[in-house]
């Protein structure tokens, strides 16, 4: 066992409600997920940083070598890899939160874990810099702002092994509380993947352009959170999502996705982060694979396969 070998993991994310309006200061319920990766880092004697990631089924999706010299962090292997430039990126935000780090001649060998097919949309970047953050012993909110942007959700739920509510104050500081969040009814309730995955980014630059929100509609989707979070019924769970995907398709003129893709479900369907892609929620009385399997998305994970 090598005791200087440090381990570090962060769990994926679900925004349950507040999609876009978390932004502009709404509450949203947010749950981590049993999904998650980790970041294994290993100092050598060398001054570079060798990183492989590997895939939930184990196979290396990405290598590369960084040079470690003067206090910079150079690129040394595939020049012009997307994948690289972001990781660069990262590790000198890091870098400049922490002066400290990576400024010592040792250098690591890296490996990162996920356990989800990075397509699903559940995290992969809000983990790793998590994970990032918490080797370099920096503030994770302050990366992502430096980096990817986004509200903080992810961050949160990266953290937390509980269903969280989550608000931006006035000044973007983030305010997040543990909730009791365990339905009754969750037997009922599934994920299922749309089979493609969502940039965030472009979503919330889409939301950003309309600019429609007023405090009537934060006040409408903090009262549909704190009521969901209470609600005792999968009848009164339906009407409180339903009554959410009516709010934020008026606010982003998209229709919802149940309208789109599944008008005759009988049950509710919930969209999930931005719109468009990666998972939704759907309630079911009786199990709903075959019908979904039958209109070709063959990914359905119960909630409590899926929610920590």
């Amino acid at each position: 066992m090598d005791l200087n070998k440090k381990t570090y993991r962060s769990n994926g994310k679900l925004l349950l409600t507040g999609e876009y309006v978390v932004l502009d200061g709404a509450r949203a319920l947010a749950l981590p997920t049993t999904y998650g990766q980790s970041l294994i880092v290993q100092p050598k004697n060398s001054n570079t940083i060798n990183w492989k990631s590997y895939n939930e089924l184990n196979d290396v999706w990405y290598k590369d070598e960084f040079l470690l010299e003067d206090n910079e962090i150079l690129k040394q292997g595939q020049n012009g890899n997307a994948v690289s430039n972001r990781l660069i990126e990262i590790l000198i935000a890091a870098k400049t939160l922490n002066p400290h780090f990576l400024n010592e001649k040792e250098g690591f060998d890296i490996a990162t874990h996920q356990d989800f097919n990075r397509l699903w949309g559940l995290g992969t970047s809000s983990t790793l810099i998590n994970n990032i953050a918490d080797w370099a012993k920096v503030d994770a909110y302050k990366l992502l702002n430096k980096t990817f942007g986004g509200s903080g959700y992810d961050i949160a739920c990266a953290k937390h092994n509980t269903a969280i509510t989550f608000r931006l104050k006035n000044n973007r500081e983030p305010l997040v509380n543990s909730v009791k969040f365990n339905p009754s009814f969750k037997n009922q309730l599934y994920f299922v993947y749309l089979n493609q995955k969502q940039n965030s980014r472009d979503g919330i630059a889409s939301y950003k352009k309309l600019s429609k929100l007023n405090n009537s509609i934060i006040e409408e989707i903090n009262n549909i959170t704190d009521a969901i979070i209470k609600t005792e019924t999968l009848s009164g769970f339906n009407a409180l999502i339903d009554s959410h995907e009516a709010i934020i398709s008026k606010l982003i003129q998209q229709d919802t996705v149940k309208s789109k893709f599944f008008k005759d479900f009988k049950g509710s369907v919930k969209s999930l982060g931005a719109w468009g892609g990666d998972f939704v929620l759907v309630t079911s009385e009786a199990e709903p694979s075959s019908y979904f399997k039958s209109k070709g998305f063959d990914t359905v994970i119960p909630y409590s396969n899926m929610v920590l």
